[in-house]
């Protein structure tokens, strides 16, 4: 069965340089779930972090469920990942020592569960932003204009 793609932050290829993917499962409740088929979920200023051995992902904005009245989730609330210990011991070792960040890339249904892959991801400063628009605008160019020639 393949994976059926709910959201992807596209603001997080454009504000880090992505040195590493994983996925992770996330514990959630019944209207959370039911929220995520329908695509009521936003991962913009989302990220994971490393807490008493366990990692959790805050700011990530799953919109309530219409039919569930007033049993609804917290749209907001910080959300278990489900890693393995080692994983979750290399990863907080790399965040704490490095300074990396684990931003979420991409919300996803796997064999009907939800997943998150996640990226251990350097910031780029704002130079480095305008570099990378600038490249892309110029291989934009590029294309057109072969497109043009041939």
């Amino acid at each position: 069965m393949a994976d059926k793609t709910i959201t992807v932050n596209r603001k997080a290829q454009h504000d880090y340089h992505i040195l590493e993917r994983l996925e992770a499962g996330i514990a959630l409740t019944g209207t959370e779930i039911k929220a995520i088929r329908d695509g009521r979920v936003n991962l913009r200023d989302a990220y994971a972090r490393p807490e008493r051995g366990e990692m959790w992902l805050v700011g990530a904005h799953i919109g309530p469920y219409a039919a569930a009245g007033r049993f609804n989730h917290e749209p907001g609330r910080r959300r278990k990942l489900l890693l393995h210990r080692k994983q979750i011991r290399e990863l907080a070792r790399e965040v704490e020592e490095k300074g990396l960040t684990l931003v979420p890339l991409r919300l996803y249904l796997k064999s009907g569960r939800a997943k998150v892959e996640l990226a251990l991801a350097r910031g780029r400063r704002r130079y480095d932003r305008r570099q990378a628009i600038a490249r892309r605008e110029a291989e934009r160019e590029m294309r057109r204009a072969l497109r043009h020639r041939g």
